[in-house]
């Protein structure tokens, strides 16, 4: 979750939302997305809302422990229910994100489970996933999440040389997480996501192959492979300006996703979103997939966000300030935003465009057709989906996603 809250139009104390957000609710699927605040030690190159023991002590720190945690958001998640009323929709997917959701008591995650199937129910198929950093599991860990409903998880592993991992912050070992996704997969896991990070500075490309190799060796069924930011405000950051350590440039991100596509498709792993690549349609994320298709989740957690039929909210960032909002029986959320159909029309652009299926000719204004005219011209999208009324990226494309976008909304 992002660190910094957009402005807003104030939240009612009760988390009511505008009627028409609950219109035609049933032909759209749920998802609860449940943010866990903590981490062991903080990464430089993180800019989500998350805290370390010493960032908590002081003022709420007594509200904001993780003893108390899993309690505080099933009191969100009874708020959600009494928010959408006899919305009839079971849940599609639950997905747990940090932070560092492991740092909790593997019961603490099924009890947060649990609070979402007791109040609103889970669909049969419904998809049940946690982030975890390789090094706060164990194979009994695993297998009380697999007994308490989770069927899949994602493990942090970033890079497999030691030396980027040193840089990226990261605690753990390399062999850990590969030896994770075997632990994952003995405790009953259908699903295994690695996440890697390429263009870290120092990085060669022998250091990401390896990391490509040892990710593919490990069996996962999905690769999410991330080009580093730096954020303004983070460790990593103040390093670079510092004169520290290089920043990496566009050209080498680009040799690496290029390195990345070809291991990834050479292994039987297919990409679906630019970032994102499974090696079967089952092996997706559907969480994941629920954002970038507009539909409606529900974020519980300090500076979660959610999206319920065109109407954005957020939370609190603090976790005491979360903690004590609920303890006063009032909606934690510190903002909303209700999105014009132009803005949902734009949305769906720029995230559309990033999926396999691409997104539909008929959502671009004048000034976007002729800019997707141009973009066929260039090779940067396909020309047989582009016949059937679909922009869909190319190879090329994809390496130039945000510019495409930004052409294409106009």
């Amino acid at each position: 979750m992002p660190s910094v809250l957009p402005d807003g139009e104030p939240m009612p104390d009760d988390g009511a939302l505008p009627a028409h957000a609950l219109q035609g609710a049933g032909e759209r699927p749920l998802g609860f997305y449940l943010h866990v605040p903590y981490c062991a030690t903080r990464c430089g190159y993180c800019d989500f809302n998350t805290y370390t023991a010493s960032e908590l002590r002081g003022a709420g720190g007594v509200l904001a422990s993780r003893e108390n945690y899993a309690g505080q958001v099933a009191e969100e998640i009874r708020l959600a229910r009494k928010v959408l009323g006899d919305d009839p929709r079971p849940v599609r997917t639950v997905f747990v994100g940090g932070g560092t959701p492991t740092l909790l008591d593997a019961a603490d995650l099924v009890s947060m489970l649990a609070s979402v199937r007791d109040e609103f129910g889970l669909a049969d198929d419904a998809e049940v996933t946690t982030e975890a950093n390789p090094e706060s599991v164990s194979p009994a860990y695993l297998e009380e999440l697999r007994a308490g409903g989770f069927n899949r998880i994602s493990f942090g592993m970033q890079s497999a040389r030691q030396h980027v991992l040193k840089i990226l912050d990261r605690s753990h070992t390399p062999g850990r997480p590969e030896a994770c996704v075997a632990e994952a997969r003995a405790a009953g896991f259908d699903h295994v996501n690695l996440d890697l990070i390429y263009g870290t500075p120092g990085e060669s490309d022998d250091d990401w192959r390896a990391s490509l190799d040892a990710a593919i060796g490990a069996g996962p069924d999905h690769v999410s492979a991330y080009a580093l930011i730096v954020e303004e405000g983070t460790q990593l950051a103040r390093r670079i300006r510092r004169g520290e350590i290089p920043m990496t440039d566009d050209d080498v991100h680009a040799d690496r996703y290029l390195m990345t596509e070809e291991a990834l498709s050479g292994a039987g792993f297919e990409w679906y979103e630019v970032s994102n690549w499974a090696t079967s349609e089952a092996g997706r994320c559907l969480h994941n997939e629920l954002y970038w298709r507009g539909a409606d989740w529900w974020g519980a957690g300090p500076g979660a966000h959610s999206h319920v039929g065109g109407v954005r909210w957020w939370n609190v960032k603090h976790p005491g300030a979360y903690a004590a909002a609920l303890g006063e029986g009032r909606s934690p959320g510190a903002g909303r935003e209700v999105l014009s159909e132009e803005d949902r029309r734009v949305e769906r652009i720029l995230l559309e465009l990033r999926l396999r299926e691409g997104c539909p000719l008929d959502l671009l204004h004048p000034a976007g057709l002729a800019a997707a005219r141009r973009a066929l011209s260039d090779g940067l999208l396909d020309p047989e989906p582009y016949a059937r009324g679909r922009a869909v990226l190319t190879l090329r494309g994809r390496l130039l996603a945000d510019a495409v976008v930004r052409d294409l909304v106009d």
